[in-house]
């Protein structure tokens, strides 16, 4: 497995495509725009998605399933929502193929097998799902309903990049039904507040909790919630969204329950979701020129032991010893693999798992037998040391909070010095060029404007921070009254 990675400075798009390959975590497929993940990186995506299943368990949500397809007729009920997505969509026509190839021995769409209505092939599910509910809703007793699942979408994407932007995707989207608009609002905001926590604890990226402007919002949402975060190269990158969906969805496919009050009314909604673009987060917030950086609250293996030996006898003493240190990991629910293949050498064994991201590596040879001790390198600063057998299992379960710890607060100094305060449209600019990162500047509220920064800086809001303070101001662009900082930056 080669290492030789483009430097990130050098090419920071080339350096990320080489990286998701070399590292073994994903290819590209043949479909155009869909990807193949590969055994390690879905490894990474299960840690994510067995603790984000936790969390949203933990808050009352059960898990169900819905159709792939869609009915054209219900994706179009929502007006918004089809308007938002309508260029993405892939429809299905037809059900079957003719029995008799032409004469080339191509198979071809049998013409009358074309479907009564076209089927979407679900970009995301609020159509399938309100229709449902509908048949699941009469009385305020039949709510809230919390449901997640867990699927794959299709956005038909004409520039792709593995994890971050492909036709087919991974994900999990949350749609929730409520009784009142309060509730259905803090539901929103409750799911963002998990993301948050998810990307920070799991993940250790530090995000930006806001809402996005009216024209970065959702299509057919009221408000969007949103974690944003900031990759090495200074875009950012949209980490997760929770969208209150007011009574939209509810008023489309005519949702009405019974209050307690004997009063029909429309039902309240909301919608949450993240996919497989985390992975991308994930890689490009840690990672440097050697190869990915795991935080050890996801890697797929936190410990990884290397043995070095010259003969059978040596490499069964080496055996028996790496079990027993396995065993006293396990009982503290650290994962550890013991490499005793003899296919590699120790030192492509050593290449791999580094540009793989162990967390921590140990290699077990003779001397060390002879001395018990091993040596323990971190996979984040590249250091080494050796440790005594009796100390190791202490060391590893210390160091492994000391990484994830470091991982974020790495990562959170990097954001902190990358937001930049700026009050006129020229340092705007430069500093958007040079600087990167997040740009905090006024902003006058209008559609125009914002759209006018974006068509001249590529910038966009990412989003209105929660914690923005009220402060008297002058829009970053046209001059007029602002009551508000927001942040701005490009993005993935």
């Amino acid at each position: 497995m080669s290492k030789n990675l483009t430097s990130r400075t050098e090419d920071y798009s080339k350096w990320y495509n080489e990286l998701v390959v070399k590292a073994d975590l994903a290819e590209n497929s043949a479909v155009r725009g869909c990807m193949v993940i590969k055994p390690y990186g879905y490894a990474i995506w299960e840690k994510m998605q067995a603790e984000l299943d936790r969390m949203f368990k933990e808050t009352g949500h059960q898990n169900a399933y819905f159709p792939l397809f869609v009915p054209k007729s219900l994706f179009e009920a929502e007006e918004k929502n089809a308007e938002g997505f309508a260029k993405e969509c892939a429809v299905v026509t037809h059900y079957r193929l003719q029995n008799d190839p032409d004469k080339e021995g191509k198979l071809r769409v049998d013409p009358e097998a074309k479907l009564e209505e076209e089927l979407v092939v679900r970009p995301t599910s609020e159509a399938i799902i309100w229709n449902t509910y509908k048949g699941w809703i009469q009385s305020y007793r039949d709510l809230p309903i919390l449901i997640n699942q867990w699927a794959n979408v299709v956005r038909w994407e004409m520039r792709t990049r593995l994890f971050l932007r492909t036709a087919e995707f991974l994900w999990q989207e949350g749609h929730t039904a409520h009784a009142t608009e309060s509730e259905a609002l803090a539901e929103a905001e409750l799911m963002n507040n998990v993301y948050a926590e998810f990307a920070e604890k799991f993940m250790a990226i530090p995000v930006i909790k806001g809402i996005k402007s009216e024209s970065e919002r959702f299509a057919g949402a009221v408000e969007t919630f949103c974690i944003e975060a900031l990759m090495q190269d200074g875009k950012a990158l949209q980490a997760g969204t929770s969208h209150f969906l007011g009574q939209n969805f509810a008023k489309a496919f005519d949702v009405k329950f019974t209050n307690n009050e004997g009063k029909l009314d429309y039902v309240w909604a909301t919608s949450w979701g993240v996919s497989t673009r985390l992975m991308g987060a994930l890689i490009m917030t840690h990672s440097d020129d050697k190869g990915l950086v795991l935080p050890p609250n996801l890697a797929p293996f936190q410990v990884v032991i290397v043995p070095i030996y010259k003969n059978e006898e040596q490499l069964t003493a080496i055996t028996d010893k790496a079990q027993g240190i396995i065993s006293r990991l396990k009982e503290l629910g650290i994962s550890c693999k013991f490499d005793g293949r003899t296919t590699h050498r120790p030192g492509a064994k050593f290449a791999q798992h580094e540009l793989q991201g162990v967390p921590l590596r140990i290699a077990i040879g003779p001397k060390d037998l002879e001395n018990n001790t091993v040596e323990l390198a971190r996979r984040d600063t590249l250091s080494k040391e050796f440790v005594a057998m009796e100390d190791l299992v202490a060391k590893i379960k210390g160091l492994l909070k000391t990484i994830q710890d470091e991982l974020f607060d790495k990562a959170l100094t990097f954001r902190d010095s990358h937001i930049t305060e700026v009050d006129d449209f020229e340092t705007f600019k430069k500093v958007l060029e040079t600087k990167t990162g997040f740009i905090s500047a006024h902003w006058d509220g209008s559609a125009e404007t914002e759209q006018k920064i974006k068509e001249l800086t590529k910038a966009t809001i990412r989003c209105i921070p929660m914690d923005a303070k009220e402060e008297a101001g002058t829009c970053v662009y046209s001059g007029k009254p602002s009551s508000r900082r927001v942040l701005f930056a490009k993005a993935y």
